[in-house]
């Protein structure tokens, strides 16, 4: 039998929850009760993980374009002017690697159950939104999962049952 809040084990005749400390009014026999959030996370920290792939290696070639290409601007017969592209590009490329690293990070926490995990995954789904079709896909999803009010204490209870 398990818990109707949290879903661990109970043993019969016990009056509370030793993980969330609720008193049990119900039981639920087989399974443990999931929430939507431990049903959701792992496949978005894996999403995160493949898109942070995509999101390194547009930095990557970024970052070497414009360091090849627009090194020497004048012996492709550009004007003067487009001087500032590389170091343009550059930053932009590194800022894209940047954002590449960061969204690692978040699903490797994610997967760890990190307590940051949650509020930097939000953070890089709001960046992503602008990068159709995948970006906006992906950030929809994540605040889909991450962002409704239930959400945060789902998160902190997954976090304490892996810590435990």
């Amino acid at each position: 039998m398990f818990c109707d809040q949290f879903g661990t084990a109970i043993q019969p005749g016990q009056k509370f929850c030793n993980r969330c400390g609720k008193e049990i009014t119900g039981f639920v026999a087989g399974y443990p009760l999931r929430s939507r959030l431990q049903e959701h996370i792992r496949l978005l920290a894996i999403l995160w993980f493949a898109f942070s792939a995509l999101e390194g290696v547009g930095g990557v070639v970024l970052v070497i374009l414009a360091n090849t290409l627009f090194l020497h601007p004048s012996d492709l017969g550009a004007p003067p002017q487009v001087g500032f592209l590389r170091p343009l590009l550059t930053f932009v490329g590194f800022f894209v690697l940047a954002k590449a690293a960061a969204g690692f990070i978040a699903g490797w926490g994610l997967l760890q159950r990190e307590p940051w995990a949650r509020l930097l995954t939000l953070i890089l789904a709001f960046l992503a939104l602008i990068h159709v079709p995948f970006g906006t896909a992906l950030g929809v999803y994540t605040l889909w999962v991450l962002l409704p009010a239930k959400s945060e204490e789902d998160y902190e209870n997954y976090r304490r049952a892996g810590a435990a």
